[in-house]
């Protein structure tokens, strides 16, 4: 592909992910300074959440039925950065509430048509793809350093206005994209998904996903409190993250070996399992340096390896114009309602760091759940592509 593009689309990502590396780690801090306890932060959580169940759905007919997905890129950017800059005149459990959840509404409306684009652009190679999409993890890691330091800096409001700039990034990079190939489908042709939703294959990759994302609840929510509960200083937060980006990256790096020696199935069951070791790591032995930053190195596995290998799943389960609806049918179903109820969980059990533990093991029977599902997967999926 032509290295413009590649560089437009790797800025996409950069700047979609720097996004989640405020959110996800600073989020609940935010939350927490404005005194809501760790029940209501698991509320909002899985309200917010719950949203990528909707947003993705409400856009994927259309990219499906016109071929537009860099609009949809552009509009939903647009109205991400309107609706986060409400936080700055709004406070209140609702108020709050409700503008998060408009603002992801939006924003998890971008991620499958960009997915759909980027994988159009490069004719569907894993190898490529991973090269583009490892610069959503530096734009991770970039948020993640510079929030932390901002914010024990100049307290919870750098939260918004660090928000604020991402999204106008995010925006104007969406302005400079352009589609390599122009989608033109005839509404007629837009075919049923219905029998590829409820094949078995896709059925147990579907709830083995929801339960790996379930999994992931204490972690979105509550990592950063928990190292501030175990006395850990306020740059281990950003510094922890790194650790686990970085390994995220390495595996994108070396993706194409993983793909060329092992099936899509072996790659799938082996990331979610390992994932049930690292809550396990997490939750008991969390106050050891060496071996929480082992857990963060798992990350490569337990995101990085699987959300590629899902992504190759997907693209090969779906025909052409089925794709977009394929997207947002699995970022809906697993990172939302999985999400959702994995943020919900994790509130209700937390008990503001007294149910820490128990949260973290309820995650890794999850993972190990998630784990046998893979296994009962047909042998014949395909290796994935070269």
């Amino acid at each position: 592909m032509a290295s413009a593009n590649f560089t437009k689309l790797s800025a996409g990502y950069f700047w979609y992910f720097a996004i989640l590396g405020l959110i996800v780690p600073f989020l609940p801090i935010f939350l927490d300074a404005k005194e809501f306890s760790s029940i209501e932060i698991g509320e909002i959580l899985a309200i917010i959440t719950a949203t990528k169940i909707i947003g993705p759905t409400l856009w994927a007919f259309a990219a499906d039925k016109w071929g537009q997905q860099l609009s949809i890129i552009r509009l939903g950017s647009l109205l991400a950065l309107l609706s986060f800059s409400l936080l700055f005149w709004l406070d209140g459990y609702w108020p709050l509430t409700f503008c998060l959840a408009i603002f992801s509404l939006f924003w998890t409306a971008i991620l499958p048509q960009l997915e759909v684009l980027t994988l159009n652009s490069i004719r569907s190679s894993n190898i490529i793809y991973a090269r583009i999409r490892l610069w959503g993890s530096i734009g991770f890691i970039f948020l993640a350093v510079l929030a932390g330091d901002l914010i024990e800096r100049f307290s919870e409001n750098a939260f918004t206005y660090l928000g604020l700039f991402v999204l106008s990034a995010l925006f104007l990079s969406s302005l400079q994209m352009k589609s390599i190939r122009k989608v033109t489908v005839n509404p007629q042709e837009v075919s049923p998904i219905i029998d590829k939703i409820f094949n078995r294959g896709f059925v147990l990759f579907f709830f083995a996903g929801m339960m790996l994302q379930m999994s992931f609840g204490p972690y979105y929510g509550f990592f950063a409190l928990y190292l501030r509960e175990l006395n850990y200083p306020g740059f281990a937060v950003g510094g922890f993250i790194t650790i686990a980006v970085l390994a995220e990256i390495i595996i994108f790096l070396y993706a194409s070996f993983f793909f060329r020696h092992f099936s899509l199935k072996t790659l799938l069951a082996i990331s979610i399992l390992l994932t049930a070791l690292r809550w396990f790591i997490t939750g008991s032995f969390a106050d050891n340096v060496g071996l929480l930053a082992v857990t963060q190195c798992l990350h490569a596995f337990s995101f990085g390896l699987y959300h590629s290998a899902s992504i190759g799943f997907i693209h090969q389960h779906f025909s052409c114009n089925q794709q977009s609806r394929g997207q947002a049918i699995y970022i809906g179903g697993v990172y939302g309602l999985g999400g959702a109820i994995g943020a919900y969980l994790a509130g209700a059990f937390w008990l503001d760091g007294q149910g820490s533990e128990l949260s973290y093991n309820l995650a890794m029977i999850a993972a190990l759940l998630g784990t046998l599902l893979i296994l009962f997967m047909p042998k014949d999926i395909n290796k994935s592509t070269k």
